[in-house]
């Protein structure tokens, strides 16, 4: 396990949209390295960077044309390398995003394998064995090709499937994940893997992790060639770290060997009652809105299963938003957000900062942009200062990648910098604090202290520090066992004599002597 992540904030930036030092309204790999005194100022000493590899950018840039290039509109190979450098200068780390499921169409090795010529890329992708067997349970595409056969999809039509084979064989054009085809894959992503590793960067953030093997219903497959890979880490590049987009941290931390594992924002699950959890006429039911009608056993009963049998062997990674989700100020005001990413910032594990919420940045319903659809609104430009195009580009307005919001109450950088009690100013607060104090990093130590069904406040422990969050407009006091004085305050509350008092729409980590 890589010693740097116990002490591990990330900071997700989309690098199309961060900061454009070249004037084409684009950002680039040089805004990324320009700004990163700021991103470490906010208590973030890790970067995820979404992709930015060569692509024609019909996913934007999920759909990977060249691993090894960087995207021209980005910079250059020698770019990327210059940002690793000036990350580690910083005490920073920087992962890639690795897309390991699919490629683009235009990727080599699928120009190469859609021939009707065998060669040594045919067997590099899923295909049937005739143009007229097009299975009912793949998405796929035919008539397309020189080649008499269909290719499966992993997303867009625009992404063909690479081929790391199936468990369950249930067609005679499938091959089982230990044929040498399948095998040819995993190694060519290894040496993917190793190509940035040498060049600098730190790990990989690794995109619909738990896609590759196909009729793999329990994933066993999936894992085992993930297990493989960690191998390889742990063998090469031990210092290397590998966080999946899985959602499931016994099988993607237990049983694939990730390192970390993000619960993200799928309905019905614990992360969206926190945060974006909605009742049946629309209104607001998630624990941290103001209006009080969460649930914070939703959470738990869905999380604490996960870091029991995950705290061993890796870290959960919670999130304020990422690029696929609506930002968390679509349904909170700005005490919402500070109460919520407060609560992100001292859980256990490590925790993600999607770039714009520290000032809460708006989502907006924008057209679909290189395949972003409803995530669009998402991906919009950082904003950092009342400059023309609020700080983020030179370029004029309609050579932008996204528009950026021109409204008069737009939260930029500048602005948040001037006022202390603002947004970007609590995330600094409370990641100083983190940062400052191991009971409040990686380690594993969370302890429920309090949690009731459609109660509040929520009170858990972690070591010496009692964190305690009452997000409702309606003031709380409980018996606890223990009493501190406070070291970070949103609101109004107090341990003491062993109850505990919380104003409405408070947060509170407490000191406690004795624990």
């Amino acid at each position: 396990m890589p010693k740097w992540l116990d002490d591990a904030v990330f900071y997700e930036i989309y690098p199309q949209s961060f900061y454009d030092t070249n004037g084409d309204g684009i950002g680039d790999i040089d805004g990324i390295t320009e700004k990163l005194d700021y991103v470490k100022s906010l208590g973030c000493n890790a970067v995820w960077l979404n992709p930015c590899f060569d692509s024609p950018f019909m996913d934007a840039g999920y759909d990977v044309r060249d691993y090894k290039k960087v995207a021209p509109r980005y910079g250059t190979n020698e770019d990327l390398k210059r940002c690793f450098s000036e990350a580690h200068k910083r005490g920073m780390h920087l992962l890639l995003d690795l897309v390991p499921g699919h490629t683009s169409d235009r990727h080599s090795w699928f120009r190469e394998s859609q021939k009707a010529q065998q060669n040594p890329y045919s067997g590099r992708y899923i295909w049937t064995d005739s143009v007229w067997n097009r299975p009912a349970d793949f998405g796929c595409m035919c008539g397309v090709t020189e080649r008499d056969g269909c290719y499966l999809l992993n997303f867009f039509s625009s992404q063909p499937a690479l081929n790391y084979g199936f468990n369950k064989i249930t067609a005679p054009w499938q091959q089982h994940y230990t044929h040498p085809d399948c095998v040819a894959t995993r190694e060519a992503m290894k040496d993917v893997m190793r190509f940035w590793l040498d060049a600098g960067c730190d790990g990989f953030r690794v995109d619909m992790a738990d896609s590759l093997v196909k009729n793999d219903g329990d994933r066993t497959a999936t894992a085992e060639i993930w297990r493989g890979v960690r191998e390889m880490l742990d063998r090469e590049y031990p210092e290397a770290a590998m966080v999946s987009e899985w959602s499931d941290p016994k099988q993607a931390i237990v049983q694939a060997g990730f390192h970390m594992d993000f619960l993200l924002d799928h309905p019905g699950k614990g992360y969206h009652s926190l945060f974006r959890e909605t009742g049946p006429d629309g209104s607001q039911h998630s624990f941290f809105s103001k209006q009080g009608k969460g649930n914070i056993m939703k959470f738990l009963n869905d999380y604490l299963p996960q870091y029991d049998a995950s705290k061993n062997c890796g870290y959960i990674s919670l999130i304020t938003c990422n690029h696929d989700t609506p930002r968390m100020t679509l349904g909170f005001d700005e005490l919402e957000c500070k109460i919520a990413y407060s609560f992100l910032l001292t859980m256990p594990g490590v925790p993600f900062l999607y770039y714009g919420d520290e000032i809460g940045m708006q989502y907006f319903k924008l057209p679909s942009v290189e395949g972003g659809y409803q995530r669009t609104g998402s991906r919009t430009p950082m904003q950092w200062n009342r400059g023309k195009n609020r700080g983020f580009s030179a370029a004029d307005p309609e050579k932008l990648y996204l528009p950026v919001d021109e409204r008069d109450c737009a939260p930029t950088v500048e602005e948040q910098e001037k006022d202390g009690d603002s947004l970007l100013h609590t995330v600094r607060r409370v990641l100083a604090l983190r940062h400052d104090n191991p009971d409040l990093q990686a380690v594993p130590n969370f302890e429920v202290v309090y949690a009731k069904e459609n109660e509040y406040p929520f009170v858990f422990r972690r070591g010496k520090f009692v964190i305690a969050v009452n997000p409702s407009c309606r003031e709380t006091e409980i018996p606890v066992a223990a009493e501190g004085k406070p070291r970070f305050l949103i609101g109004s509350s107090s341990l003491k004599s062993s109850r505990l008092a919380m104003g409405k729409q408070s947060f509170a980590v407490f000191e406690c002597a004795g624990l």
